[in-house]
């Protein structure tokens, strides 16, 4: 029953798209920023709360499984919609962004990497 993870994955996708568009918007560029990865913040967010509360009948949590895997080659074909020129466009505030993201990231590993490591040994 895979059908049922669809209107969660609509549902995060519209509201990410909503975000990304008003971000874009607040920065004065013609385009979405992160909306793709809002909404997939928003997927795996709301896949966990329902795990922890035992909400989801097991066909709707078929169906997250589902798109949870499928979830990067749907990225993929939404990224392609974007406005990619106008992104580009926007010179050193997009290569900032871009580059504040990464450092974020990698900044960010080390953090949940031990918050996992504590949690797994609180557990024990």
């Amino acid at each position: 029953m895979k059908i049922y993870g669809v209107a969660i994955l609509a549902g995060c996708f519209l509201i990410g798209h909503i975000i990304g568009d008003a971000l874009g918007r607040s920065l004065h560029m013609n385009g979405n920023l992160g909306g793709v990865g809002f909404a997939m913040l928003m997927l795996i967010l709301l896949n966990d709360y329902f795990k922890k509360k035992n909400i989801l009948k097991p066909e709707t949590e078929s169906g997250m499984l589902f798109w949870s895997t499928m979830y990067i080659p749907v990225v993929i074909a939404m990224s392609a919609s974007q406005n990619v020129k106008a992104a580009l466009s926007g010179g050193w505030v997009a290569l900032l962004v871009g580059i504040f993201a990464t450092i974020a990231c990698y900044a960010l590993v080390p953090l949940i990497s031990k918050y996992a490591q504590n949690k797994s040994q609180t557990k024990q």
